[in-house]
C-alpha cells in the first residue's frame, strides 16, 4: 500500500511530511537505515555490538589520513575547543561526562570527508554507543586517559605529523578494551 511505502521512507529519512507542505524529498543519508537495523540486532544480541564496533574502528583508521588532510585551521580549533570543554567538564563541580564532546570529537574529523556511506556508518555508531550505555559513567582515569589521546591527536594534527596523529588514533582505538 502507498501509505505503508510513504510511512518506510519517512523512517529511513528519505522524505520529510509537513501538513499543508507536503512531501519533500531529503538529501540521502545512510545512517537511519543503518541505526535501525543496528538496534535490531543489539536488542536480539550484544555481541552485534562488539562486530560492529570493530568495523567503526576499522573503518576510522582506513579514513583517518585523507580526512584530517582534509580539515583547515578552522576546523582544527573547532576540534581542539572541543577538547578543551571535555576537559573543563571533567574538571567540573560535579563532574560531567563529555559523551557529546566525545561523539563531536571523532565525527568532527570526518566531516569533510565525501563519503555518505562511511559518515552514516560512523553516526550509526555513537547511536548504539548510546543505546547500549556506553555515554554512562566509567571511572575519571579512564575518561582522563581519552581526552589526553584526544588533545595529542588534534595537535599532532595542528603541526601536520600525520603519522603521529594515526598512531595515536590507533592507539585511543584499544582503550575501549580497558573500560571497566
Amino acid at each position: 500500500c502507498v501509505r505503508e511505502q510513504i510511512e518506510l521512507a519517512r523512517n529511513l529519512g528519505l522524505i520529510s511530511i509537513q501538513p499543508r507542505g507536503g512531501i519533500t524529498i531529503l538529501p540521502y543519508k545512510f545512517n537511519p537505515a543503518v541505526s535501525k537495523s543496528l538496534y535490531f540486532a543489539i536488542k536480539s544480541d550484544i555481541e552485534y555490538f562488539n562486530q560492529f564496533s570493530s568495523l567503526r574502528n576499522q573503518l576510522e583508521k582506513a579514513f583517518f589520513c585523507e580526512s584530517i588532510r582534509l580539515l583547515d585551521e578552522d576546523d582544527i580549533s573547532e576540534i581542539d575547543e572541543i577538547v578543551k570543554k571535555a576537559y573543563r567538564k571533567l574538571s567540573g563541580q560535579p563532574i560531567q561526562i563529555p559523551h557529546l564532546e566525545h561523539r563531536s570529537f571523532h565525527l568532527k574529523i570526518y566531516e569533510k570527508l565525501n563519503n555518505v556511506f562511511v559518515k552514516g556508518l560512523l553516526e550509526s555508531y555513537w547511536d548504539v554507543y548510546e543505546l547500549i550505555g556506553l555515554d554512562l559513567f566509567t571511572d575519571i582515569a579512564y575518561l582522563e586517559n581519552v581526552w589526553v589521546f584526544h588533545e595529542k591527536i588534534i595537535n599532532a594534527i595542528r603541526r601536520k605529523e600525520f603519522p603521529e596523529a594515526y598512531l595515536l588514533l590507533n592507539d585511543h582505538m584499544e582503550l575501549i578494551y580497558e573500560r571497566k
